[in-house]
């Protein structure tokens, strides 16, 4: 289904309009998203010295993929704060017509395809993650992209697509290395009973491919650099020794914002400081730091195993509930917000027990259970929920928001 250029152009600058507001409510040239320094310092590195710097925090450096479309987007002026957020706000506007072409692919209904669209453009969590300096709004839009050319890809069939979306999600995993999980989801036209098995593995081949092209050249370089075989970043270890060590076990007895401050200063300096033993006992690799932080992280977990099964039911509800933290945010934005995000449940539960092609609807429920098990085996932030499951939220609730309409009826389209 074509939704038409002049309808997709509007989604878009409706998407611009609703992310440079929200930018001017925040502020143009203010920075508050607290990793918005490493990534700016990253882009400057890139813009002014052509180098990307070997750490970004004194514990290890951030995925690249962001601080080099700040340097490209912002014509080498990533200094300039309203110039990067203008760019972010661009990027992640590129999410609402790709929500809209995926509806009108998988439901092939044009007003809930638009509708999509349109809500996508005026979601609150895209709003809010555009209006600073972070890298969600850009990883999204390349998630979606890939989603979307993954599955065009599949239905035409095409392997040239197939090789784009690979190399798409590549991008998403340059800028944030989570999206490493989600490459066995590039295999899913094996899955495809539609074509033979071989036209299915040159599908799944394309795409694995693409990925592998794209990844290679920074993988080439870390390993020229630090010797060690790093795919994006050294933050993996990093990261798992946050999420599962007595630091995490402190973040939810927290109950205030000044609180969460003072944390998370310690937990810096005490990774800072461990850190610095490491490079002064010679385990400099990134290896080597990232199997000293799960080693240690394990080891103060495994002390009380039960406890450890109560801290990732912990980190489980900390991604699934419905509101923001509410000893961070007003008492109006948590009532607001949880209200908000209960209906679009409700909805999305409706859309997916109704929609036709089973087959999208199981590739998208794998998404969703696998990306919530590897952040909660690592590291549970509220906001890493955003990029992974508000576009299945929105496109899936969308749709069952249309079922309850007087007057529907079950699409005819094939159930593929």
């Amino acid at each position: 289904m074509d939704l038409g250029a002049r309808a997709l152009s509007a989604i878009f600058i409706l998407a611009v309009v609703a992310r440079l507001a929200a930018v001017g409510v925040a502020g143009f040239s203010t920075v508050r998203f607290g990793d918005a320094r490493a990534y700016l310092y990253a882009a400057g590195e890139l813009a002014h010295e052509g180098r990307y710097p070997l750490s970004t925090e004194p514990f290890y450096f951030r995925a690249p993929g962001y601080p080099f479309f700040l340097a490209v987007a912002t014509l080498g002026r990533p200094d300039s704060v309203p110039r990067s957020k203008i760019a972010t706000a661009a990027a992640g506007s590129f999410a609402a017509p790709l929500l809209a072409v995926l509806s009108a692919r998988i439901f092939r209904r044009r007003a809930i395809a638009l509708a999509t669209g349109v809500a996508a453009a005026l979601h609150p969590a895209f709003l809010w993650n555009s209006a600073d300096v972070q890298s969600e709004p850009l990883f999204t839009t390349l998630l979606l992209a890939a989603a979307f050319l993954l599955l065009v890809s599949t239905d035409r069939p095409s392997s040239t697509l197939a090789l784009g979306a690979g190399a798409v999600l590549a991008l998403a995993a340059l800028t944030r290395a989570s999206a490493l999980a989600l490459v066995p989801f590039l295999a899913a036209p094996l899955l495809d009973r539609r074509y033979p098995f071989r036209a299915r593995a040159h599908l799944a081949g394309a795409a694995l491919l693409g990925f592998a092209l794209m990844l290679s050249p920074w993988a080439a370089r870390n390993f020229v650099v630090f010797g060690d075989f790093v795919p994006v970043n050294d933050a993996g270890g990093s990261a798992f020794y946050q999420g599962n060590s007595d630091w995490e076990v402190r973040f939810f007895e927290l109950r205030s914002r000044d609180e969460y401050l003072r944390w998370v200063e310690a937990m810096h300096r005490d990774l800072a400081r461990q850190t610095a033993e490491l490079q002064a006992a010679g385990r400099t690799s990134p290896s080597e730091r990232s199997r000293y932080f799960v080693t240690r992280a394990i080891a103060e977990r495994s002390a009380d195993p039960a406890g450890w099964l109560r801290l990732c039911a912990r980190k489980a509800w900390e991604w699934l509930r419905p509101y923001p933290t509410p000893w961070f945010w007003p008492r109006g934005v948590v009532v607001t917000l949880g209200a908000f995000y209960v209906v679009l449940y409700a909805l999305a539960a409706v859309g997916l027990l109704w929609a036709p092609r089973p087959g999208v609807r199981a590739f998208t429920l794998g998404v969703l259970v696998f990306s919530m098990a590897v952040h909660v085996l690592v590291l549970v932030v509220w906001r890493y929920r955003v990029p992974y499951w508000d576009p299945v939220l929105l496109l899936y609730g969308l749709f069952g928001a249309g079922t309850l309409l007087p007057g529907w009826k079950p699409s005819t389209s094939p159930d593929l």
